[in-house]
């Protein structure tokens, strides 16, 4: 009867452990989009060099293609030796192996970054890039101003509901940290034009922690600001929550294969902080009056591709399995 009764024990014990990065599998299939995520990054101390070295282990088994940059990559100055000091020499080995940086600029960036050739900024303070099924858009959320925004809404638009929508950038819009919170009035900008065109995902900074909020109107907000600074302790629980860890520095990683999105997050010591699977909406045109079909029955051509005329439809959330909701991760 005590043997029986220490198994049980002991079997709890095993079972309240945190999870290794090794319990979390990336399916890795053929043609799928990769790619890594960080934020508030650029400090040139160990804590950024040690995320980095984790990038590079992870690297040989989930071989990602590239990584999205949140904002804040150089804090502190934008001399030669700041970028060689703050993003340069700890990623080497993975600017050696061939990864592209796609930088955003954070509140503490120099806006001259975007001319510095390694984060494929092109001159640009906001741009979109395409990879496979999947379109990113990188606002600059320092000056959101009518320009910007006039520019995303054509940018949405044109892009179609076939691939996967992403923006990122580095203010959150949704946030449970203390210490900053929401940007609430880039909320009232950005969320219309998220829902109207059919953004999926969004990644942000700032906050110096990770969280992942639930959906919101069909998006799904991720904040990874922890892979350099940390704020510790500064999340609080709230409605919003669905997975936060603020105990450690961080990185994300992401795989897209057809309507699925895995994603795993793993802290400095290697450990799965959160993962799982996102499933893509199911997009159903809603039948509008006949009366509307007066006109618009002809099909238009969008960057050389024939495209059916857009119609009003509603936006059915997908679902998200996570794979890592064990004890010991919530935030405190």
């Amino acid at each position: 009867m005590r043997r029986r009764y220490l198994f049980f024990v002991v079997a709890l014990t095993l079972l309240a452990l945190p999870a290794s990065a090794e319990e979390f599998k990336f399916p890795v299939k053929p043609n799928s989009v990769r790619f890594a995520a960080i934020g508030d990054m650029g400090t040139g101390h160990g804590p950024q060099y040690e995320i980095a070295q984790r990038m590079v282990e992870a690297r040989q088994r989930f071989p990602f293609e590239f990584v999205i940059m949140l904002g804040d990559n150089i804090y502190g100055g934008s001399s030669p030796s700041d970028y060689q000091k703050k993003f340069e020499i700890p990623y080497k080995p993975l600017l050696d192996a061939g990864v592209k940086f796609y930088a955003s600029l954070g509140n503490h960036d120099n806006a001259n970054e975007r001319f510095y050739k390694l984060f494929h900024m092109n001159g640009a303070t906001y741009y979109t890039f395409k990879k496979g099924n999947v379109r990113f858009f990188v606002l600059d959320s320092n000056h959101m101003d009518p320009q910007q925004l006039a520019w995303l809404e054509t940018e949405l638009r044109s892009a179609g509901n076939n691939d996967w929508k992403i923006c990122y950038f580095h203010h959150p819009l949704y946030s449970s940290g203390k210490f900053h919170g929401p940007a609430t009035d880039l909320r009232l900008l950005l969320e219309p034009l998220f829902t109207k065109y059919g953004v999926h995902v969004v990644f942000s900074g700032h906050e110096h922690v990770y969280e992942r909020v639930q959906v919101q109107k069909g998006v799904y907000y991720f904040t990874e600001g922890s892979s350099g600074q940390l704020r510790a302790g500064n999340l609080k629980k709230t409605e919003i929550t669905a997975k936060g860890f603020d105990r450690d520095r961080t990185f994300l990683m992401v795989e897209i294969a057809a309507d699925e999105l895995y994603f795993q997050t793993v802290s400095r010591a290697g450990e799965t902080v959160d993962s799982g699977v996102i499933r893509r909406p199911v997009h159903v045109p809603a039948a509008p009056p006949a009366a509307a079909w007066r006109g618009t029955s002809r099909p238009g051509v969008v960057r050389g591709r024939i495209s059916l005329p857009v119609l009003l439809h509603p936006w059915f959330p997908g679902t998200c399995e996570g794979l890592a909701g064990r004890p010991g991760l919530e935030p405190g």
